[in-house]
């Protein structure tokens, strides 16, 4: 339990997807003007990486991996290089139920996305998610506490990011920092931060 409790805080604040590893930085800086938005990003980045990785673990393991097909009188085939198109279509998926849910039941939040709700689907911080899990050669249960990491690590650092944002726009900027400048800074200043995770985890 110990070991998946540690995968959970090494998911979310060591290999923290935008501040450490530079993914979904469009989404990321986009959508954290406004607390509500962030925070509706973050609980949707949070579902997304959640059920998709470990659900594209499933499929990897039955249909992908070398030797699978050995029932059907196929033992040498090995289907691993279609990972990357099945990883897509199960994250287009989940992006476009996802997207008739909030549509239905959160009509505000479905309106404050715009645009880049669907661009989830090909958002790089949630591919990385099933990516790293090939890579990394995770278990099931591994999969889903690094999935769910990797969510609600996203979801805190858009979401601190959001409130800084909102509390800066009553501030005096100069003009060249207003808006998308000023997110780079802090965006730059908050991963200085989550770098120190890092150094801790290689501390033990």
């Amino acid at each position: 339990m110990s070991e998946l409790w540690h995968l959970f805080l090494s998911a979310a604040f060591v290999d923290n997807m935008p501040l450490t590893l530079f993914l979904g930085l469009c989404t990321f800086l986009a959508l954290s003007r406004r607390p509500e938005a962030a925070i509706g990003l973050g609980i949707a980045m949070t579902g997304v990486l959640g059920v998709t990785v470990p659900l594209n673990y499933l499929i990897y393991q039955a249909f992908l991996t070398p030797g699978t097909w050995a029932w059907a009188g196929l033992p040498d085939i090995d289907l691993s290089y279609l990972a990357l198109i099945a990883f897509i279509g199960v994250i287009a998926a989940s992006v476009q139920l996802l997207e008739m849910l909030l549509d239905r039941f959160f009509p505000a939040t479905h309106a404050a996305f715009g645009v880049f709700l669907p661009l989830l689907t090909v958002q790089c911080a949630i591919l990385a998610g099933s990516l790293f899990m090939v890579e990394r050669s995770y278990d099931f249960l591994q999969s889903a506490v690094f999935g769910l990491g990797s969510g609600v690590g996203f979801a805190i650092a858009v979401a601190m990011l959001g409130a800084i944002r909102t509390r800066l726009a009553y501030s005096d900027l100069p003009a060249s920092l207003r808006g998308l400048g000023i997110a780079f800074v802090l965006a730059g200043l908050m991963s200085l931060g989550f770098a120190a995770f890092s150094q801790m985890a290689a501390a033990q």
